[in-house]
């Protein structure tokens, strides 16, 4: 699967590499030198915390949907608010607000450099 070359495709492109198992692809979406907040309160960086944060994240059984609620681009820097959940038939397994920072690659692709999958959840404690 081919890495987003515009900003406001990122979200579609990791529900996609989600759904269809694509381990390579989620975690090449991302910027080892960033941050992800697989959990809230528990934000983690380098190689080795973020595979384990994605495979965690990829044990979760089920379909991945994500809604861009806006993605706003400057140059080579984007901030994006998705709304995302796993479901698997009826059965919610997980929902929340997320914000995405991301870069634009020097190939023009886009990478995650920070993930706060819960950031937009009301009453959050940072």
């Amino acid at each position: 699967m081919q890495l987003p070359t515009k900003a406001t495709d990122a979200h579609a492109t990791l529900a996609a590499a989600f759904n269809s198992g694509d381990v390579d692809t989620v975690l090449s979406m991302y910027d080892y030198n960033g941050i992800i907040v697989p959990e809230p309160g528990k934000p983690v960086s380098g190689k080795k915390d973020f595979v384990e944060a994605i495979k965690a994240i990829l044990s979760i059984k089920g379909t991945m949907e994500i809604k861009t609620v806006y993605c706003l681009q400057t140059g080579d820097l984007a901030v994006g608010r998705s709304e995302w959940n796993i479901t698997d038939g009826d059965e919610v397994k997980i929902s929340a607000k997320g914000v995405e920072v991301m870069k634009q690659q020097t190939d023009g692709t886009w990478k995650i450099v920070i993930d706060h999958a819960f950031g937009a959840l009301e009453n959050l404690k940072a």
